[in-house]
């Protein structure tokens, strides 16, 4: 169940709070579905959740606070994929909607002209408008159509994340599909498993902000779980593809974004004055992004901007999260590495709680094997 929408007024103070935390005519990053698929896959993190949603620029800010991140795509990457892109969309998009029938729906009529409106419009919330007018002629009208770049709302905690799919086609029979075009190679009909489930968790997104506009017509189009994954083929630059249900990410996204704590909770809960420019001085800025509590994991380093930061932390306060998820479950109620070593130790715990029982017998077993190895 989304959470209920913003009335105007509190929308706009809303807006105007966000702003002060950015800085003065610091202009706002906009949120991304790659962004947002990382942001659901840890929804416990207070500090990304206000720092996206304010639309701050975390590798900036990284930078502010001397620990940059070092990822992201190539400009030669970019360039690529760009360059394939454009060639998948040529001539109307003929071959994009060849490559979508015969994937996901072979029953429908050959396209036999391609259509693609016009979806230019000022701002975001009018390119937004235009796309849902779009989706509505084309239901409307029947036939293939395909939207190049549409451009989608999502709310997030409160606040919106506008998103921008490769594509979204829409069938004859007036139901939608969302494409993602990607420049990885996908060899003898496979691709490296890794990189389709981020992009599957990408397009689940999409697909949640399709169900939205969606909802608001009667009777509502069916919105498609199956997604098209376009590709390379082999090491040249034809385009193959590859329907991938995205079904499970889908929901598991959905739930993630349901737990994410709305902004302005977050946002009130912080000293006045509170603001995360760039231009600051980096003590200001150390103590702004601290006030804002944070859950590291290792898998942040391959999504967050402000990852190696927050391992720096993490590590200072000896917090158990810095060695995994996994860890941490297996841990149970000891929340830091001193801790864990006390109850080893049987300095401290309950000797009936079953963590702390076994971390005492695994720190007996070390010290019969190092006392073994020793007499050797």
């Amino acid at each position: 169940m989304p959470p209920p929408r913003t009335t105007p007024r509190r929308g706009k103070a809303l807006r105007h709070r966000l702003a002060e935390l950015r800085g003065p005519d610091v202009p706002a990053k906009a949120l991304d579905a790659r962004g947002l698929a990382a942001l659901a896959a840890n929804p416990g993190c207070s500090r990304r959740a206000l720092l996206d949603g304010a639309g701050v620029n975390k590798a900036a800010l990284a930078s502010a606070l001397g620990a940059p991140a070092a990822f992201g795509q190539s400009q030669f990457a970019l360039t690529r994929g760009n360059a394939f892109e454009t060639r998948v969309k040529a001539d109307g998009g003929a071959v994009l909607l060849r490559l979508v029938r015969e994937q996901l729906d072979p029953a429908a009529p050959p396209p036999e002209r391609t259509y693609a409106p016009d979806l230019t419009a000022p701002g975001p919330e009018g390119r937004t408008a235009r796309t849902a007018l779009a989706l509505r002629e084309a239901v409307a009208a029947g036939g293939w159509t395909l939207l190049d770049h549409p451009m989608l709302a999502l709310d997030v905690a409160g606040s919106p994340a506008f998103l921008e799919p490769d594509a979204v086609v829409v069938h004859p029979d007036g139901a939608w599909t969302v494409v993602e075009i990607k420049s990885f190679p996908m060899l003898d009909g496979s691709a490296d498993p890794a990189k389709v489930g981020a992009a599957a968790r990408q397009a689940a997104v999409y697909v949640l902000a399709l169900e939205e506009v969606a909802g608001r017509l009667d009777p509502a189009p069916t919105v498609h779980h199956r997604i098209l994954l376009v590709c390379p083929k082999d090491f040249s630059n034809l385009p193959a593809a590859c329907a991938v249900d995205v079904r499970k990410q889908r929901a598991v996204t959905a739930r993630q974004l349901s737990r994410l704590t709305r902004i302005e909770e977050i946002a009130d809960a912080l000293p006045a004055g509170t603001c995360f420019s760039p231009d600051l001085p980096a003590e200001q800025l150390t103590a702004a992004v601290e006030a804002v509590p944070a859950t590291y994991a290792p898998e942040c380093l391959a999504a967050c901007e402000l990852a190696f930061h927050c391992r720096d932390r993490s590590r200072g306060a000896g917090a158990v999260t810095s060695l995994g998820r996994s860890t941490r479950a297996e841990l149970g109620g000891l929340a830091t590495v001193e801790d864990v070593l006390a109850a080893a130790r049987g300095e401290a715990g309950d000797p009936d709680d079953p963590v702390v029982a076994a971390l005492r017998r695994a720190a007996a077993l070390r010290v019969e094997a190092l006392e073994g190895a020793a007499c050797r």
